[in-house]
């Protein structure tokens, strides 16, 4: 393609432009650079024979992560699936990706060895686990800044798991106690206690708590001044969107 003819730009490109110093030096501009300028240009001279000078222009992309061929901002498996994360990133040169985890824990394992960050474009995870759910970050570098990223959430979803440490517990009239059960459930369960096949409902000597930390959570039961009524056996029920399950947990009168 022909830019310019002496003083006269032929390009129909506003952003060429060309000026020269007393005849002997010839300059070509060009404005807001895009990716497409890169290439050889050649300064000709039309003398008998014709003396030209080529340079070549490189111009250098900050890199982008390419959405459309990357995986989604949210992705979710049940657990002992495999899941396969793609990140795509675009620019001059072409970007590295690299992966790791948001929270700097292991990305997986690989014979024994943990692995916290991958330097490839796919991140492959074996029937993961709900270890495995986390944000992931997908970062694209080219050696031109910025570099840019991408966050990948992947949510594991598993029936509620129930885990009661003190299942039997002997304690005196007129005392105070507490009951508690351990609950692991992706997506977050709904849990209450039974007692007698009744809802437990906080009164002036019962409170019902909930702590909720990431998939896990506590369950307690504080009951205050022991009666009578209060001794049997209660039930910690947690139930999720995929299935339900319950402990128990018996109190009994001591002297």
């Amino acid at each position: 393609m022909i830019v310019s003819i002496d003083n006269h730009v032929v390009t129909r490109q506003s952003r060429f432009s060309v000026s020269h110093d007393s005849h002997k030096t010839w300059n070509l501009h060009v404005s807001k650079v895009r990716e497409e300028d890169r290439g050889l240009y050649m300064c000709q001279v039309n003398t008998a024979p014709m003396m030209s000078q080529v340079g070549y222009l490189q111009v250098f992309v900050p890199p982008t992560i390419v959405d459309e061929e990357s995986s989604k901002s949210t992705i979710v498996v049940r657990e002992k699936d495999n899941v396969t994360l793609r990140c795509k990133g675009d620019g001059f040169p072409q970007p590295t990706i690299m992966w790791r985890r948001e929270d700097n824990q292991p990305l997986k394992k690989e014979n024994g060895r943990e692995i916290f960050q991958l330097d490839e474009g796919v991140l492959e995870l074996s029937q993961v686990s709900r270890t495995h759910m986390a944000a992931y970050l997908c970062i694209a570098s080219n050696g031109i800044p910025p570099t840019v990223s991408k966050r990948i959430t992947l949510d594991v979803e598993f029936a509620p798991q129930m885990h009661v440490p003190n299942q039997l517990l002997g304690v005196p009239k007129g005392t105070d106690i507490k009951l508690e059960c351990f609950v692991e459930a992706h997506p977050r369960a709904i849990t209450y206690w039974e007692y007698r096949d009744a809802m437990v409902m906080n009164t002036s000597r019962l409170s019902t708590h909930t702590h909720h930390h990431h998939y896990k959570i506590n369950m307690t039961l504080h009951i205050q001044d022991l009666q009578d009524s209060d001794f049997g056996m209660y039930k910690c029920i947690s139930k999720n969107s995929i299935a339900e399950t319950d402990g128990s947990i018996t109190l009994n009168r001591t002297s």
